[in-house]
């Protein structure tokens, strides 16, 4: 944030965006160079990826274009030492690439699975490991993984999808506490947009509400210097909120033979939320499972 004009300032940050030769990539990217920052356009559509860093190069911005799947680890490697050779650092990676192949379970083809993990779940692995040691060294860098509500909350033939959209969160969290120290901070960002993957699947008059543009300023706020971290913001037609991943008090049952029954006996009591907390870590559930049994465990160290 600049402290003269009190607006966000992304000059000298330099931002690798997957995806972004259409839709909500582009809306990202080209709202990110508008706050200074260079552009790594990526997509798997060299010729979108160029346009779009025409498009930034020809308002005044700095972008350079690179078609590679974020599943060709590879190329990927060669994006970033180009992004390095171009710049000499980077400072924001923005996981938005991703597909679809909506079917109910019962009619999906396990390839079909296969593939939508590999594309956002692994392409987002794969590009996060190839800047994280540049982060880490130069003790600043912003990571977004694009996750959905069909992941937090379900949603009917969406199985492949959710699955994955979830394990990014999973992975926001772990790198979001592996990457503190080094001034890491990783988020992920929940969008509601109309884009390719949203056509046929809502209603003309919803898309036309839902502008993707009006997702990237909740990106925005994920990447700057004073951005959270281990945040999931949802974002869609100008309306911003959170999400988390809570945990209840519960209730100590013990073991033995009617265990099954008392836990049922307790389910009311066990899903209580009036003292759910967000855990600062996985490990609290087994520290609080622990010491309700009597048994005290010190917290788990995570700067491993």
């Amino acid at each position: 944030m600049d402290q003269q004009t009190g607006r966000m300032n992304l000059d000298g940050r330099i931002a690798i965006v997957t995806g972004a030769g259409g839709g909500l990539g582009r809306c990202h990217a080209l709202q990110l160079s508008k706050l200074g920052a260079k552009i790594v356009v990526n997509d798997l559509d060299a010729a979108g990826a160029e346009s779009v860093a025409e498009e930034i190069r020809s308002g005044g911005g700095a972008a350079i274009g690179v078609g590679a799947s974020v599943t060709d680890m590879v190329k990927v490697a060669a994006m970033v030492d180009r992004a390095m050779a171009e710049w000499g650092r980077i400072d924001i990676l923005v996981n938005n690439a991703g597909i679809l192949r909506d079917r109910s379970f019962a009619k999906m083809d396990l390839d079909d699975f296969r593939l939508v993990l590999d594309v956002h779940l692994m392409g987002a692995a794969i590009c996060a490991k190839a800047v994280w040691d540049i982060m880490r060294g130069q003790h600043h860098g912003r990571i977004v993984m694009t996750t959905s509500s069909s992941g937090l909350y379900g949603n009917f033939g969406q199985a492949n999808y959710g699955a994955a959209k979830m394990a990014l969160v999973g992975l926001m969290q772990t790198l979001a506490i592996e990457g503190e120290k080094y001034g890491i901070r990783v988020n992920a960002l929940a969008p509601t947009a109309a884009t390719q993957m949203t056509d046929g699947v809502l209603s003309e008059d919803a898309l036309a509400q839902l502008d993707p543009a009006l997702v990237s300023p909740g990106l925005l706020a994920l990447v700057g210097d004073d951005a959270p971290t281990r945040a999931i913001l949802c974002a869609g037609g100008g309306h911003f909120a959170r999400a988390h991943v809570t945990l209840t008090e519960g209730v100590y049952v013990g073991g033995g033979e009617n265990a099954a029954e008392r836990v049922a006996d307790s389910w009311e009591a066990i899903g209580d939320r009036s003292a759910e907390t967000v855990p600062a870590y996985g490990f609290v559930q087994a520290e609080r499972e622990l010491a309700s049994a009597g048994c005290k465990l010190p917290a788990m160290a995570v700067s491993r």
